[in-house]
């Protein structure tokens, strides 16, 4: 059994453009209402590939039951923590070369003994749990350490913990110990106080995580594939893929990973096929068998390290682009109103930790 815990759910909205102009009227050439969040995609994900996945959420409002309608087309088994605040409703547009511009609410504010029942509900339905994936933003009101409090909660379980968060929830998680963390390359790069540009840099960034306490880094690097960093050796894997819709597709990845044993290389050629998968569909839609299937994923055991994954700017002090609207005031076509990543006060680690020298990743 897998046990996902999203703390901030959403109703997703996703809708396609021929094009998208500040300023402009647009008609709307298809629209996709599913249920959100980035534990309740990674259930989704797995439900959708034979997979039994439960999922954990607090839910108030009108928008509440809308998600718990949605959540009922699928085989997931739901604990619904109630909540007074409605659930956040999440917009994505979509452009025709997949130009992803997301609109994200900040969610309904928890009170301190909503969150104390929030977590009291993921320890009471974690006693069958293989993995417990703790993901997504955090609410209103529910302080930067609660994932990393949780994890240690979790500890006597005996499940393993993943967590795929940002900003300072993430910097608190991976000091309490996680198995696994999940982040992107943006979410990496805000770890870590500085940009990242190219397969080196991560697999240094991801070394970095560890020296803190992750067990193992799963970061994704969309169109790039992704790179794993863990005890047993450093690999990188890229799979084609006509890109549609890049929503979500992050979290099919993380199902994948977790579907194929959640360690080594089998789990990072299964996470990049699925997540693969999960770009040449529209909206939100999570993979099944037959997408993954047409999407093999190759794992590139001595791949080159220098390999760039982005391209510099032409100014040396550009910042790297964040991605999400949080509460948004102004509307930026194909990005977020930008935070810039904080620095984080970490140092690169003296040694790796996964036994590979820090010139030759693998």
């Amino acid at each position: 059994m897998f046990v996902t815990v999203t703390a901030n759910p959403s109703v997703d909205r996703t809708v396609e453009v021929p094009e998208l102009v500040r300023g402009r009227l647009h008609r709307v050439s298809a629209v996709y209402l599913h249920p959100g969040g980035k534990g309740i995609n990674v259930a989704r994900a797995l439900v959708r590939n034979g997979f039994e996945a439960r999922a954990v959420v607090p839910a108030g409002g009108a928008e509440g039951e809308r998600l718990l309608t949605l959540l009922g087309e699928y085989r997931i088994d739901v604990v619904r923590v109630p909540a007074l605040g409605p659930v956040r409703s999440n917009i994505s547009v979509i452009e025709p070369d997949a130009t992803v511009t997301k609109l994200n609410e900040a969610g309904a504010r928890l009170s301190a003994g909503e969150a104390q029942a929030f977590c009291d509900a993921v320890l009471d339905n974690v006693s069958d749990a293989s993995w417990v994936v703790v993901a997504g933003s955090l609410p209103p009101g529910v302080a930067d350490d609660f994932y990393a409090r949780l994890i240690g909660l979790l500890g006597p379980s005996g499940a393993k913990v993943v967590v795929d968060t940002s900003g300072p929830a993430l910097r608190a998680a991976v000091e309490a110990g996680p198995t696994l963390v999940k982040p992107n390359l943006e979410e990496l790069e805000e770890a870590v106080g500085r940009p990242l540009w190219t397969l080196r840099d991560v697999v240094g960034a991801a070394r970095e995580l560890r020296m803190l306490g992750a067990g193992a880094v799963l970061a994704s690097l969309g169109g790039k594939g992704a790179v794993l960093v863990e005890a047993g050796g450093v690999w990188h894997a890229e799979a084609p893929a006509d890109a549609r819709s890049t929503v979500g597709a992050g979290d099919a990845m993380l199902a994948g990973f977790l579907s194929a044993g959640g360690e080594g290389v089998s789990a990072l050629r299964a996470g990049v096929a699925w997540g693969a998968a999960a770009v040449s569909l529209p909206g939100s839609l999570m993979p099944g068998p037959d997408d993954v299937r047409s999407h093999p994923a190759h794992v590139h055991e001595r791949p080159g390290w220098e390999h760039a994954i982005r391209e510099r700017p032409r100014s040396a002090a550009a910042a790297p682009p964040t991605k999400t609207f949080r509460a948004p005031s102004r509307f930026t076509r194909g990005a977020s109103a930008g935070h810039q990543p904080a620095a984080s006060g970490l140092t690169p680690p003296p040694r790796p930790r996964d036994g590979t020298d820090a010139d030759h990743p693998n």
